[in-house]
């Protein structure tokens, strides 16, 4: 068995960039071999062929161990500081346990040096924690969305455990008892452990600190809250996000308590290079950079952005609108221009004289891109000639993919409903 030493796991942990900010210059590699999950997440739904979007749960493709192996160590031979190799899925690495262990082996056995790490859901963690440390793996996060059962039916559809399939309480008690336990087991023989946590508003927002205080007194580090991502086709699809300053605030609040990462970019299952420089298009995958490169078109754009760096807000709430050009593959920042939100209450102005000033106000625009929007306005805009791409994603990437959705069916002559 390799020894897992607490002090030399912490060692690693300063060059780690997914637990430790300044560590970022670092590379690490996420080795897409773990299709299957057992639980199924109110917010998730995994794609196994996408390039198109930045989330966990997609990948471009699935790979074998041998495939997983031979992309590592291609990936050594052209980025110096990769210094983590990881599992994130698709699904959950111990239910496909299997095959991550055959790469974990295969790897460590070419490079003793190797930082492991492994994401999972937990469900089950006490049964393969043993395996884990016979493997090396320093470094284990956990998706803990809660610590109370009946909040965790709300999150959960369902989790197949040993055979049986469990909803409602009962599987969020089952969930969260083995979360516990084998978090708890592990820190005790010195891994490092993570505790990720999805910010869903309405559920789970007044309980983040029982939840970090609770992953401390487990022996966690360090905890991880993130924002949901919305995705189509799941039961979240619809929930809004926490805003920025309402996730900033709490992880303030929680920082008491546990160190926070405040630099978490909620990486794809196949991400590979430094967290600001994506280079997955080498090595099998597409980078955000890399979206829609090379479309020949001219577009002008109008982004509904809250923090300004990312399509992270409803059509309705935006106070303003990001005009951008978009020039055969080059994004150029316009200007930004105000606007009076239109979901604005029961005391608002007439919602349609409302929508017609935004839509006024981008009339030359050719595409509206935002997080959400709703019938009525999308029938609107249609109306007069702009069209809509909905996605969650950095700005640049994001007109990218919809530069390339337009382009796409101009060339087929289909209208360009997108997102």
């Amino acid at each position: 068995m390799i020894q897992n030493s607490a002090a030399a796991n912490l060692e690693k942990t300063m060059n780690h960039p997914c637990y430790n900010c300044g560590a970022s210059q670092n590379a690490r590699i996420h080795l897409p071999v773990a299709p299957k999950c057992n639980i199924q997440c109110n917010y998730c739904v995994r794609q196994f062929d996408c390039v198109n979007e930045s989330r966990p749960g997609v990948v471009s493709a699935v790979l074998t161990p041998g495939e997983a192996v031979s992309r590592y160590f291609e990936a050594k031979k052209t980025i110096p500081n990769l210094t983590v190799a990881g599992i994130a899925g698709p699904g959950d690495a111990l239910a496909n346990f299997k095959e991550v262990r055959e790469t974990l082996r295969q790897i460590r056995q070419r490079d003793p040096d190797v930082t492991f790490c492994l994401s999972t859901n937990g469900l089950m963690l006490p049964f393969y924690a043993n395996d884990l440390l016979a493997l090396g793996v320093s470094h284990v996060t956990v998706t803990m969305n809660t610590v109370d059962a009946a909040a965790g039916a709300n999150i959960y559809d369902h989790i197949n455990y040993l055979g049986k399939t469990y909803t409602g309480a009962d599987g969020a008690a089952i969930l969260l008892q083995n979360q516990l336990s084998g978090i708890r087991y592990l820190a005790e023989k010195g891994v490092v452990l993570k505790v990720n946590i999805v910010l869903l508003k309405g559920i789970n927002e007044h309980q983040i600190e029982d939840i970090v205080r609770t992953a401390k007194d487990c022996g966690c580090r360090i905890t991880n809250i993130m924002q949901l991502i919305p995705v189509s086709g799941s039961k979240f699809a619809h929930m809004e996000p926490a805003g920025n300053a309402d996730l900033n605030r709490i992880r303030k609040q929680s920082a008491d308590i546990l160190p926070q990462m405040y630099h978490c970019k909620q990486c794809r299952a196949d991400a590979v290079g430094a967290l600001e420089n994506d280079l997955s298009r080498q090595f099998g995958g597409k980078s955000d950079d890399d979206k829609a490169a090379g479309v020949k078109g001219r577009y002008r754009f109008a982004v509904c952005s809250v923090d300004g760096t990312r399509v992270d807000q409803h059509f309705g709430h935006a106070e303003r609108f990001l005009i951008y050009d978009y020039r055969d593959g080059a994004v150029r920042f316009v200007e930004a221009r105000p606007v009076e939100k239109y979901c604005a209450g029961p005391d608002q102005a007439d919602e349609e004289d409302q929508i017609a000033k935004a839509v006024k106000t981008i009339d030359e625009c050719d595409c509206v891109v935002c997080m959400r929007i709703g019938n009525h306005p999308s029938h609107v805009l249609r109306d007069k000639g702009l069209e809509i791409f909905t996605t969650y994603n950095q700005i640049e990437g994001a007109l990218k993919e919809a530069a390339e959705t337009l382009a796409s069916r101009e060339a087929v002559g289909v209208p360009a409903a997108c997102g």
